[in-house]
């Protein structure tokens, strides 16, 4: 069992697309019991994000929120919004509060009982909420608002994913700066990928933070991969 103080809720983002944001949540949801969320899908094919970490862990549907917004493209989330008509504000989004039940609709459903913003419900059925973002920190979610702007709105500690090979010092120094410059709390780094000890041990050095895990590449996908993997968080 992991001897890091997970809080209730928390928010997952990475330094960059495709980091292994959503292998993380999948590890994290199976292996902490816990309520999986993504609240912004941009594209639908070959699957959704809560699609892929819902088939990978075998867990039911008490497990997943719907998305509150599926946007059609894979694209920024301001301009996948653009193209479907849609523009996302602040004001669309709070912690939800029950889960997906089997079957339902997974469309975006404004009407659905939420909490405050910043508050965690005490009707959560699970021991922890984990919010996967989209992208990175400064993605864009309309023309005035970032991904940050999202965090600060839900009131969410960060996990960072971030690669384990080159180029990622620059990347994930930078995103724990931004992290720090909006006052958003960091509860370490992930770092996906081939074992880099001299960048691991740059990234908590320079960037003042600790490295809660290693995830060298699976072979496979399946909650027997990702069980194993969890042994990875000190």
């Amino acid at each position: 069992m992991s001897a890091i103080p997970w809080p209730p809720a928390f928010f997952i983002t990475g330094t960059d697309t495709d980091v292994g944001k959503s292998v993380v949540s999948a590890i994290l949801t199976l292996d902490l019991g816990a309520t999986y969320w993504k609240p912004i899908q941009a594209g639908l094919k070959p699957y959704t994000d809560t699609e892929f970490v819902h088939q990978v862990t075998g867990l039911d549907h008490s497990h997943f929120f719907p998305e509150r917004f599926r946007l059609t493209q894979p694209l920024s989330p301001h301009t996948a919004a653009a193209i479907d008509g849609i523009e996302i504000q602040l004001s669309d989004f709070s912690l939800p509060t029950r889960p997906l039940a089997p079957g339902s609709d997974r469309s975006a459903d404004p009407s659905a009982p939420s909490a405050p913003s910043g508050a965690i419900a005490t009707t959560l059925y699970k021991p922890h909420l984990i919010v996967e973002g989209a992208g990175g920190l400064r993605v864009p979610i309309n023309p005035e608002q970032y991904m940050t702007d999202l965090i600060q709105h839900l009131g969410l500690p960060v996990l960072l994913v971030a690669r384990s090979g080159l180029g990622t010092i620059n990347h994930t120094i930078l995103s724990i700066e931004c992290l720090r410059h909006r006052g958003i709390p960091l509860l370490g780094v992930v770092l996906n990928g081939p074992r880099n000890e001299g960048n691991r041990r740059a990234i908590a050095h320079y960037g003042k933070t600790s490295i809660l895990a290693e995830i060298e590449p699976l072979s496979s996908l399946n909650p027997t991969t990702l069980q194993a993997a969890w042994q990875s968080f000190d």
